[in-house]
């Protein structure tokens, strides 16, 4: 009996830490102390910086976006870099040069080498990163640009908001995530920094752009870089961009994977600067990324531990409750809709970003992307 109760105690564990990032996390940040921040005009230049790679689709609808930016203030400066694209992109952005400058790669190189690139070459004092596909509210600059009146401040983090497909399970529950997301950074940021910056929509002082090989997280690296400096990476709730999520679960967990191993990748890269992070800040980061990435190892062993425990207890029970476990995943995971399905997608992606993370621990990363056709 003895064995049952440990059992059940390390089962209960494994569990709460899983939970933990979603649940627990948010409820600590509430309890510590706020960080106010003083935001004011400023005469700081903007310019604005994008990868595209094959994003004919998408481009006439960034473009008239640039222009609405533009005409709201005439200062920004937008760079673009083509990493040899195939289908037109690079004809069409260098058809706009009174709005945009391009820049062409010479070959496949990656989005790191092509936004090193960019902000080698930009001239505003404030360098603003972005996604071929993501929209900018029409104010979005303009409300940006005031938060770096505070010389404390030297990145922010932006508001962007998904647009799913209400009859998609996989968009349903990326809308979730990128929500949960959403609230864990204005957490942080009222209480200090944020634990890195999402690349649809962030900026930070070009002074702080740091140097990086081309295989890690270029948005996540650049972003961190703002804490390593001493200065806040903070969160602007009222600065919005908007941009679509997936819809084919297959393309998601493709995307956890590949996600996965470049953020074990760019952890190992900058591990000797995450070490020097003040207490409060290496706290807020193995909570947020850390414990999350091994979230599917947590479930999985709270589900082994919790049948160890049954099974000393009654062997024909565990072996009912890992017969009737395995039939219930089976059948989430391979549901289309309603709640079953949505409980699926997610325990998918989570033990993708495991997988993601064990093959970065394997040395495995990514360097070059394709855009999905199913946005």
């Amino acid at each position: 009996m003895a064995a049952a109760w440990i059992l059940a105690g390390l089962s209960a564990t494994c569990f709460i830490l899983f939970a933990y990032p979603y649940a627990i996390y948010p409820r600590v940040l509430r309890l510590l102390s706020k960080a106010p921040i003083n935001p004011g005009p400023t005469s700081l230049r903007p310019s604005l910086l994008f990868c595209a790679y094959n994003e004919i689709e998408c481009l006439p609808r960034k473009i008239s976006n640039l222009r609405e930016l533009k005409e709201k203030t005439p200062e920004l400066e937008i760079i673009v870099y083509d990493d040899a694209s195939s289908d037109g992109t690079f004809e069409l952005l260098s058809s706009v040069p009174d709005l945009l400058t391009t820049v062409r790669g010479p070959g496949r190189t990656g989005k790191a080498a092509g936004m090193r690139q960019l902000a080698q070459s930009a001239r505003g004092d404030i360098l603003i990163f972005t996604d071929a596909d993501v929209i900018f509210a029409p104010d979005a600059i303009e409300k940006l640009m005031p938060y770096y009146a505070d010389p404390a401040v030297g990145g922010v983090c932006c508001t962007v908001r998904m647009l799913s497909d209400a009859d998609s399970v996989t968009g349903s529950v990326g809308s979730v995530y990128w929500d949960l997301d959403d609230k864990l950074q204005r957490l942080e940021s009222a209480t200090g920094n944020v634990m890195g910056a999402s690349g649809a929509m962030f900026s930070v002082r070009r002074a702080l752009y740091p140097q990086f090989p081309d295989t890690v997280q270029d948005d996540f690296t650049v972003s961190m870089s703002v804490i390593f400096a001493s200065k806040r990476l903070i969160k602007a709730a009222d600065v919005f961009a908007f941009t679509r999520g997936l819809t084919r679960g297959s393309e998601e967990l493709r995307r956890k994977l590949r996600i996965g191993a470049r953020a074990y990748h760019t952890h190992t890269h900058l591990r000797p600067q995450l070490r020097q992070m003040a207490g409060r800040d290496r706290f807020k980061y193995v909570s947020r990324k850390m414990v999350r990435w091994f979230g599917g190892l947590f479930l999985a062993l709270g589900a082994l531990f919790a049948l160890a425990a049954i099974a000393t207890v009654s062997l024909p029970i565990a072996a009912a409750a890992l017969i009737l476990g395995i039939i219930v995943t089976v059948a989430a995971v391979r549901s289309k809709r309603g709640k079953i399905g949505k409980a699926g997608q997610a325990l998918a992606a989570t033990f993708a970003t495991l997988l993601g993370i064990f093959q970065g621990i394997r040395g495995r990363t990514v360097t070059t992307w394709a855009p999905v056709k199913t946005r």
